[in-house]
């Protein structure tokens, strides 16, 4: 559960209280006596460092940030300053924490605060023991800092635990259906509009490709259409979001190794949980923009109907497209998406998905490969924001060249390249149906981790959510 965030006037005197300090000056006030000063300026004398005090009543932790200067290094060494602090108050089991700051950048505190919210996520959902974390509210006091800002960060902290919820939850619950009720229920909640395409309405837009993916499983595909289009839009053609929603992945007939590979393949569908977040995020936080999200949803599983290596199909867009392997899906199910959009004449189209091992291999858990059309102008504000959010981005290339290795002999297309640029070459297949400014987001390096990190956690991390709010709410400001 999401701590409370709130935002205070003034600080109570018997509640734990974090003290985030660029200056040392103001440690007097908090301490009973010039020993116990004496004794916090000494731990602190170092950049990075902190200091725990005990005063019966309440603990008192001090955190003395290194001197970096303002910028998204700094953000984010905050960030992770604040999940460290987390384990701290998490040992207390106290549940209420107060965080105040003499920094003079209100980032500062907002920064830290949402390192430590989002290190206070948990799945129980399926644990006998539901207990958790104990800590309840965080209350934020700094100058500068506004009731508005931790209303809004806590909104985005929120669309974040969304997006981990849902890759969490096991196939055996969250089913394609399942996922579009569940999008249903949080439009209703957040203020956007959802429309969920059943298997006759998909049969009836020829997506292809969605169908295709979908043959071998005993539940149905969905196709989401989410809006959120406020009236002071400052946009009149939409930004598009696109989110591959396998709920869970075998390979199909080309199956999945097992273990380590098709053990969290649950976590398919976390481009679509992205978009999830990030509509929900938007749309409480009531930014002034039009977007829309496009989810199309399946299983990629295996019976006497599935696809087969050398099966050719058609796509919505009416491309043929050679089957060579029925692990590459993803791409099959976006083309479908990608080519729908282009009715909305939208400004820009995002897509996310967990697409290749290749590029997970090429930059691991740090980053998020990425690649389109779109103009430098576009590419250069999309990374600044990858780099305010720490998802930063690395553009892969999308040569022509690599068009040979996705020519078929017997259909328009085939849906696998060769051993090598397995990243760029699905690019380059999804190239194939967009007409607008577009960019692919390849998030399976860092969208479910195996091992804790920081913030992040274990397993479901959100990826995306945050990068994607801060894109587009910059984008707003931009034109307001």
């Amino acid at each position: 559960m999401l701590p409370h965030l709130t935002y205070i006037d003034t600080l109570a005197q018997q509640t734990d209280t974090a003290i985030l300090l660029t200056k040392t000056d103001v440690i007097d006030k908090f301490c009973k006596n010039s020993q116990e000063a004496a004794y916090v300026q000494k731990l602190l004398k170092e950049e990075g460092a902190s200091a725990t005090v005990n005063q019966y009543e309440r603990l008192l932790y001090f955190i003395k940030p290194k001197n970096e200067p303002a910028g998204y290094r700094r953000k984010e060494q905050l960030r992770k300053a604040g999940a460290e602090l987390f384990r701290n108050v998490q040992h207390s089991k106290a549940e209420t924490l107060q965080i105040t700051s003499n920094c003079n950048n209100p980032d500062d505190i907002l920064s830290f605060c949402e390192g430590l919210v989002l290190s206070s996520y948990e799945f129980l959902k399926y644990k006998s023991d539901k207990k958790g974390n104990q800590l309840k509210e965080v209350c934020l006091h700094a100058n500068g800092l506004t009731e508005q800002a931790v209303e809004e960060l806590a909104n985005l902290i929120e669309g974040t635990f969304i997006a981990r919820d849902l890759v969490n939850e096991p196939v055996i619950f969250l089913t394609a259906e399942q996922l579009s009720k569940e999008i249903t229920v949080l439009g209703e909640h957040a203020g956007f509009d959802v429309e969920v395409f059943n298997k006759s309405k998909i049969k009836s837009l020829k997506m292809g490709g969605l169908l295709a993916v979908n043959f071998g499983s005993p539940n149905p595909p969905t196709f989401n259409v989410l809006e959120y289009k406020p009236e002071n839009a400052v946009n009149k053609n939409p930004y598009i979001l696109v989110g591959k929603g396998v709920v869970y992945d075998t390979g199909g007939l080309s199956l999945k190794p097992t273990p380590n590979s098709m053990d969290y393949m649950k976590s398919d569908m976390a481009g679509a949980a992205a978009v999830v977040g990030a509509m929900y995020s938007l749309a409480k936080n009531n930014i002034p923009a039009y977007v829309i999200g496009l989810i199309p949803a399946t299983e990629n599983r295996l019976d006497g109907n599935a696809i087969t290596p050398g099966d050719v199909i058609t796509m919505h867009s009416g491309k043929t497209v050679e089957i060579m392997n029925t692990d590459a899906e993803g791409r099959l199910i976006l083309a479908d998406a990608l080519s729908y959009a282009i009715r909305y004449k939208p400004d820009i189209v995002i897509d996310l998905a967990t697409l290749t091992g290749s590029a997970a291999r090429a930059i691991g858990k740090e980053g998020i490969v990425y690649m389109g059309n779109a103009p430098d102008e576009i590419k250069t504000e999309f990374e600044n924001s990858g780099k305010q959010v720490y998802e930063r981005l690395v553009e892969f290339p999308l040569w022509e060249e690599y068009n040979t290795q996705i020519e078929s002999s017997i259909a328009d297309l085939k849906n696998l390249g060769g051993p090598d640029a397995g990243a760029i070459t699905a690019g380059k297949f999804l190239e194939h149906f967009v007409n607008y400014h577009w960019l692919h987001l390849d998030i399976a390096g860092g969208a479910f981790l195996t091992a804790p990190d920081s913030y992040r956690g274990k397993n479901a991390t959100g990826l995306g959510v945050r990068l994607l709010y801060h894109y587009i709410s910059n984008k707003v400001k931009s034109k307001q």
